[in-house]
């Protein structure tokens, strides 16, 4: 049961995503560079916050603390990425024309999906290795929903790094401040809403970020120039 309980968890919070970095990031290998290289600046922002919640010890055992600087180092790397790709794309289409026609939203969806699949690995791989057991219906005493809540919130906010990537990306092209602060504050209240999962307030932590999240795939379809007559074409026969 426990391994059952393990894959389940784990396909449901990497499954998606692993399609998603399947059939459209594996096809390229300059997109496969470039996820790597964006999941390397995330790590860096981890090990910045990880410094600055070692030598503020007051403020240790204070979880939003440690949170909310967390989330502003993510973003803050996210721009430091943002500032070497945009520097580093003449360099990057002169090395083989194929890519020359490379879409910049793409190279921010992959950058966003690096971040993602990082954030999520870091968020889920020790609660997988608790999953895999013995005994699991609740992590120390805790609710039997706590595995599948991490799964579905781990799976929520790969995907909102990846498409808070695009937006972000688009906004310094476009120099349009109210999408940055729409990356910056989204995430920040996202993050901010799973500390109610302390109090197994599950189901408006869950809300939360998906609310979110739908909000931020229509604001990132907008951008990118999508459609509603596009979705249509997705699921008709050709």
């Amino acid at each position: 049961m426990t391994v059952m309980e393990f894959f389940g968890c784990a396909l449901l919070a990497f499954g998606p995503p692993l399609a998603m970095f399947t059939f459209t990031v594996a096809v390229e290998p300059i997109r496969i560079i470039i996820l790597i290289a964006s999941a390397f600046f995330w790590l860096i922002a981890l090990l910045l916050s990880a410094i600055l919640w070692y030598v503020v010890v007051p403020l240790q055992n204070e979880l939003a603390f440690g949170l909310v600087f967390s989330v502003l180092f993510q973003e803050a790397f996210r721009f430091l990425l943002y500032w070497v790709l945009r520097n580093a794309e003449r360099g990057l289409e002169k090395v083989t024309t194929a890519h020359v026609a490379e879409s910049r939203h793409v190279f921010a969806y992959v950058c966003g999906l690096g971040f993602g699949v990082m954030s999520g690995a870091f968020a889920l791989v020790n609660v997988l290795a608790d999953a895999i057991g013995p005994g699991t219906m609740g992590l120390h005493q805790g609710s039997e929903y706590f595995f599948i809540v991490s799964a579905t919130t781990t799976l929520c906010f790969i995907l909102l790094h990846t498409f808070w990537g695009i937006i972000f990306f688009a906004a310094l092209d476009r120099r349009s401040k109210a999408h940055l602060a729409w990356v910056v504050g989204s995430h920040l209240f996202a993050s901010c809403m799973t500390l109610l999962n302390r109090y197994e307030i599950y189901a408006v932590s869950l809300i939360s970020a998906y609310s979110v999240l739908v909000a931020t795939v229509v604001i990132a379809f907008r951008i990118v120039g999508g459609k509603a007559e596009n979705i249509s074409r997705c699921f008709s026969l050709k």
